[in-house]
Formats: structure tokens, sequence, C-alpha cells
């Protein structure tokens, strides 16, 4: 069993420190990215460390860390490249993409090239349709790509290089993407400096600017509330919500007993009437259907012979 250092151990103790002493169980998602920052993928040892901290049983973490894609359950390479294969960006080529590394790399869906440098994936969907055909690696995105786009991609990864994504930060490695998935911060010096929305991100926005749109009673001089304001008028809302409505002058008394409200309840809320809904008088589609039966053929060829 791998023994995890005495870093991942106290990252793990402020990780569970985030939630309540009864709700230490929400920690388990950014816990099993910090197993997966140590070794790279979520181990048999992974699971047990995380039961371990939080009191459950391996058959309960098995089961999250089953559920999602991005915990990884055998070693995986330092880039992850994943690339989407879905309708839109499989309309502009996507799947000639996945194809050409495929071959390129020897490797198929979900393994890993012999240095250990990449594992590939085909994606179902990476929620970028207007930047497609797109790939990412270690979820930073790589748009517009082409066959030999990727596949410059991949040998510079595979030659030590890092190359700058499309929109996002810098490359990491997927141990340093799996830690700061736990929680923390990228410590490598301009790791967010780079990059920027891209242009379909915006159209949007220009658009509504054009346009003069904008969300009503809007003002985007309105500063941003620090959290101790942001907290005071939570608390604030709260303790409005509290308190008791003043009752109504023509409101009805409250009922007394269950069978009191169930009646006051039925009362209020007569039956949906069997009526059809405007739209769907029963003529017209009668009509429809002794027209079809009309134009219809005498004969309906299946791929069993001809059905009469």
């Amino acid at each position: 069993m791998s023994v995890f250092t005495e870093e991942t151990r106290a990252r793990a103790r402020e990780i569970i420190a985030r939630y309540p002493a009864d709700r230490s169980r929400s920690a388990l998602l950014p816990l099993l990215h910090l197993v997966q920052n140590e070794e790279g993928y979520v181990s048999p040892a992974g699971v047990e460390f995380c039961a371990e901290v939080l009191g459950l049983n391996k058959a309960q973490v098995g089961a999250v860390a089953t559920f999602y894609t991005m915990y990884k359950r055998r070693p995986t390479g330092d880039y992850l490249v994943s690339v989407c294969t879905n309708t839109m960006c499989n309309v502009l080529g996507g799947q000639e993409v996945y194809d050409t590394l495929t071959e390129h790399l020897g490797v198929g869906h979900d393994e890993t090239t012999a240095d250990g440098k990449i594992t590939l994936e085909h994606a179902e969907c990476l929620a970028a349709c207007d930047y497609g055909p797109v790939l990412t690696v270690n979820y930073e995105f790589f748009d517009g790509i082409d066959p030999q786009t990727a596949v410059g991609v991949v040998d510079e990864l595979r030659a030590g290089g890092r190359p700058m994504p499309t929109r996002g930060a810098r490359l990491c490695t997927l141990k340093e993407m799996a830690v700061q998935l736990a929680g923390f911060a990228d410590e490598r010096e301009g790791a967010v400096a780079d990059s920027g929305p891209g242009e379909p991100t915006l159209r949007g926005l220009r658009l509504a600017q054009q346009h003069g749109i904008s969300v009503p009673g809007f003002d985007p001089n309105t500063p941003i509330r620090s959290k101790a304001e942001a907290e005071q008028a939570a608390a604030a809302a709260k303790a409005a919500a509290a308190r008791p409505e003043p009752a109504k002058a023509d409101a009805p008394p409250a009922p007394r007993d269950a069978k009191e409200a169930e009646a006051a309840g039925a009362a209020a809320n007569p039956p949906a009437s069997d009526a059809k809904p405007a739209g769907d008088e029963a003529g017209p589609q009668e009509r429809s259907l002794k027209e079809a039966s009309a134009n219809a053929s005498p004969a309906v060829a299946s791929e069993g012979g001809t059905q009469k």
C-alpha cells in the first residue's frame, strides 16, 4: 500500500476543516483530487485513505470515484489529451483529429503512451461547440484544431514543452492540476497571467452593447460587497424570512388539524379539467387521419418482404 506524504495528510486535514463537523463527507470530492495529485490516479490505497480520514467505508468512496470521469482509476500520463467527438465537433472534423492522434501515438481511448507522457481519450462533449473542433490538455482548451495542429501539440508535450492553450491558464501536469482541483492555488509564477476569453465567448456581450440590451436595474458601477457585508446582508435576509407575516384581514383562519388542512387544500385547488387544451381539437386530427389513409400506398416494403 502506498503511504501518503505528511504534506498530503496536512492538506487533507485542511480540506476537511473547510466543512462543518457534521458535514465532513462533503470533503470527499476534493480529497479524491488530492490523492490523485500524489499518485496520478485514484488508487485502491487512495480510496482507503479517503475512507479512513472521513470515517466512511471503501464502498462509499469507490462509488463516488467511479461516477466522475475526472477521477482516473488507473495510472494516467502527465498530460490527459481529450478530443471532442460529439456531434458539432465531429461534423467539423473532431473524429478525424482523434483517429490521427490514435495512429500517431499508437494508443486508443484511455490508453497511455509508453513514455508515460500522454493519455488519450475521446470526450463526448467539452462544452465548446462555438470553438469546434476542440481538444483539451489537462482540461485547458485548444480551439479550432485540425489533425496537423493536434499532432504538433502532442509532439511538443512529448518533447518536454508546454504549448500555450488558446484560452485559459498555462499548462501544468495532471498531478499539478489535481491539487488545484482540490482547492489549492497554483503557485507557479505567471500561472494565470496569459490568454483570455475567445471571440465567440464575447459575441453575446458585444451584441448586447451594440443594441443597448442590459439586465433591468443593473448598475455596472455598483461595488462588489466584501465578504463581511455579504454575510451581514444574508443574515438580515434570513432574519426577515424567519419573521411571521402578519395575517391578512380577509384571509380565512388557519386549519386546526390535518383533516381541516386537507379539506382547505382541496377546496383551494380544484382538480384539473379533462377538457382538451386549445389547438388539440378532435376534428382536425380526424381529417388528418382520413387524408393519410386515403393517400397511403396499398403495400409497404419491409425487411421481411411486402406487408399489406
